[in-house]
């Protein structure tokens, strides 16, 4: 009976996710070009990512943003939350405005924030003319230096409400006489937050920052969309380097490609064990 339910869902994970994987490490090892046959290479192809510049600079560039994304969205997400569970005015008008940008999909933001970015016409470069500060405007997305901290921050403008409403729900489901303890010893709000509140919310925070991490890990989206990986690269990361070695190259080589993408695949692997064992033995010894 069992096998009944379970039958249906595991054929499908095979086929969609196990298949796939599978797949991909063994065609690692071979030289797979069109109307060719595959040629069996071993691990040419990941003795060649040893020396592939421009792999490690994606891998760069994935890890910050893996990084640095998922601890702003918390952050900002969380004071948010501490708004509106201290009843800030208008605060239901806020929590749905707030929430809007998760529902709009990566096609509508990145043409919304390209047009934002413009240097001519958007509305950042207008409002630095307006108030006097034009030697700070720039062309957010076709400067090197500007382009990846750019796409970040439409990132966190994403993704930051979800964390807002997680958040949220953590704060309220605190038990109310733990906090009214406090209010009676006088405990102002800075400390209640630093030695009640986020302490008995570590939990929530921490897998928001593991599911973040790993979810970025993954970028291909907003990047592809908005840059392509550029200009010069600036903006590269892994998933998008890895469609453009399989699809977007003249050299068409699905071997290499599959390479990169084996190799991501063990590392988001061991840092989603490495999270997993350190969460566990946090738990162990808070009990």
């Amino acid at each position: 009976m069992i096998g009944l339910f379970l039958g249906p869902a595991l054929a499908a994970y095979f086929l969609l996710t196990v298949y796939p994987v599978l797949l991909t490490i063994y065609n690692s090892l071979f030289e797979i070009r069109p109307r060719e046959a595959s040629t069996f290479i071993a691990w040419r192809n990941y003795t060649a990512l040893a020396t592939d510049k421009t792999f490690w600079l994606a891998g760069k560039h994935t890890v910050l943003w893996a990084i640095v994304a998922p601890i702003s969205e918390v952050v900002i997400g969380l004071l948010l939350a501490l708004g509106l569970y201290a009843r800030v005015p208008f605060g239901r008008l806020l929590r749905i405005a707030w929430f809007s940008p998760v529902l709009i999909s990566y096609v509508v933001v990145a043409i919304m924030w390209s047009w934002l970015y413009n240097y001519d016409w958007g509305v950042i470069n207008i409002a630095l003319r307006t108030v006097g500060l034009g030697e700070l405007q720039k062309s957010w997305l076709g400067e090197p230096d500007f382009a990846l901290p750019a796409l970040i921050v439409v990132d966190v403008w994403k993704w930051t409400p979800f964390h807002m409403v997680v958040c949220l729900a953590a704060l309220q489901g605190l038990p109310s006489e733990v906090l009214e303890a406090a209010e009676l010893d006088t405990c102002g709000w800075l400390k209640k937050l630093r030695f009640i509140v986020v302490p008995m919310i570590s939990p929530t925070l921490l897998g928001l920052l593991v599911l973040g991490f790993i979810g970025k890990m993954k970028v291909f989206d907003l990047v592809w969309l908005m840059t392509q990986g550029g200009p010069l690269w600036a903006t590269e990361t892994v998933s998008t380097y890895v469609y453009k070695r399989a699809f977007d190259w003249n050299t068409f080589d699905l071997g290499y490609p599959s390479a990169i993408a084996t190799v991501w695949f063990i590392a988001i692997l061991i840092c989603v064990i490495l999270f997993t064992t350190l969460m566990r033995q946090r738990d162990t010894l808070e009990y």
